[in-house]
């Protein structure tokens, strides 16, 4: 693992985490080199048309193909869930998976689709974020009833 001072060694299909505050950090897809360059695959919002602060909510966002370093020079390797899930296998399917997905508009939202959602997804076929898991305990109680009372 890598710390945010070093280069650490990075394979097709690792998560690379950019720490961006205290509480979150933008995540994306070691894809390969091209040309020399390495390149990182990940759900950005930044072009997106439309943006809902208040809901941290992008409209019309998407999956990009950026040379590492653009997105920062701080980064480190974090494939959090290797413990549980297995990753599955670049070449065969996160690669076809990221090609597939470049284009196309998705919904960027903080809580429920995330740059970490989104790595995870293509890395484990798992949407997870434990950043969001972290804060989460402080949103669920004002819905929590609600929903179980069925009046959501």
């Amino acid at each position: 693992m890598g710390t945010t001072n070093s280069r650490p060694k990075l394979y097709p299909g690792d998560i690379v985490e950019y720490p961006r505050n205290k509480y979150f950090s933008h995540f994306g897809i070691y894809f390969g080199e091209r040309d020399g360059v390495p390149y990182v695959a990940h759900l950005t919002s930044r072009d997106a048309d439309t943006k809902i602060p208040l809901y941290g909510r992008a409209l019309r966002s998407e999956i990009k193909l950026d040379p590492l370093e653009m997105l920062g020079t701080k980064y480190k390797v974090n494939n959090m869930l290797d413990g549980t899930h297995s990753p599955r296998d670049f070449h065969s399917v996160v690669k076809p998976a990221i090609e597939d997905m470049m284009g196309r508009e998705v919904t960027f939202d903080i809580l429920f689709h995330n740059s970490e959602h989104q790595a995870t997804l293509f890395r484990y076929g798992v949407k997870r974020s434990q950043q969001i898991e972290i804060i989460y305990e402080y949103i669920m109680p004002s819905w929590e009833k609600l929903f179980q009372e069925k009046k959501l």
